[in-house]
């Protein structure tokens, strides 16, 4: 009797578009088995994606066929090929990986007889029309978050200060949440006295109830976002551009710009004089004539000494 793995695999969003489910892909499989008198070795059951084979019920069934001692000829079953995979490139490495363990791959729906020769070609359109697919999906998403923020709108996860809420007409627009709005405009205003620096400014913040951390703080200070611009970025065919945002804005774009300047303009240079080495008298003291800040110094290694 053949032994077979059944192997059927979901994604949420496959779910919702064309309504694929586990059940009905498991009682097909099970019933192909049975007409055909497949002893089935085990069912898993995936809720993945398939742009690679990282996936957790996918390593498990990998763990299970390297486990079997007898490695006699077995196969995995499945509907379609693009449930075995949807890139091109990892399916045939896998593949053969499967033909080492003596494993066979095979969609019940998209037959292929691997002793004809000409198969490989039929196998090539089974798995290439799924990344196509790919990747027509993602282009056209692309394309949709562009054209939201050519008109303004931030469409995709809200940055830190505001929240995503659905408008009266339907769209999805992001409105000020508090009490983090508050902490990046009092961020701002600190910032443009020049009595800070982003870290000790981050610290400070912390301390005053505003949890962030110190890699997405610098990202805040640096968002035109928060003064009212959603930006845009560049192509091949388009530069990056700001776009004037139909949200609220935390700050004014004057605020925004005064802080952008002092940042490009604080010198580097951050330590006490008293504590500098006497054979480096000038450090601190000379300035960089292209990026105008303050040059540091340091000494060189040699073989016996620096």
């Amino acid at each position: 009797m053949k032994s077979a793995y059944i192997y059927v695999r979901v994604s949420t969003d496959e779910q919702m578009r064309q309504g694929y489910s586990l059940i009905e892909q498991e009682e097909r499989l099970l019933q192909h088995c049975k007409i055909n008198s497949i002893h089935i070795q085990g069912i898993f059951r995936e809720d993945y994606s398939a742009k690679d084979f990282n996936r957790p019920e996918w390593k498990k069934l990998i763990r299970n066929i390297k486990k079997d001692k007898s490695r006699s000829p077995k196969q995995i079953l499945f509907i379609k090929w693009d449930r075995f995979s949807r890139n091109i490139q990892y399916a045939y490495q896998m593949m053969g990986l499967l033909k080492d363990l003596k494993i066979e791959a095979m969609a019940i729906d998209q037959p292929i007889d691997f002793d004809i020769p000409e198969s490989i070609v039929m196998l090539a359109v089974y798995l290439s029309i799924p990344e196509a697919e790919n990747s027509r999906r993602g282009k056209n998403t692309s394309d949709g978050l562009r054209r939201a923020r050519k008109l303004g709108r931030w469409p995709s996860k809200a940055p830190i200060g505001y929240i995503n809420v659905t408008s009266q007409d339907g769209k999805k627009v992001i409105v000020p949440k508090q009490p983090e709005a508050n902490h990046i405009k009092w961020s701002f205003e600190q910032m443009a006295t020049g009595s800070y620096s982003i870290n000790k400014l981050n610290k400070m913040a912390c301390l005053n109830g505003f949890n962030c951390k110190r890699k997405n703080f610098w990202k805040v200070i640096h968002n035109p976002i928060y003064c009212g611009y959603v930006t845009l970025s560049a192509t091949k065919d388009e530069e990056k551009q700001l776009i004037e945002g139909i949200h609220e804005p935390l700050i004014s774009k004057e605020l925004f710009y005064k802080v952008q300047e002092l940042i490009a303009s604080r010198r580097k240079f951050s330590g006490k004089f008293k504590d500098i080495k006497s054979f480096f008298p000038l450090r601190g003291f000379l300035t960089c004539p292209y990026c105008k800040r303050k040059l540091c110094a340091s000494t060189s290694q040699g073989r016996s000494a620096k």
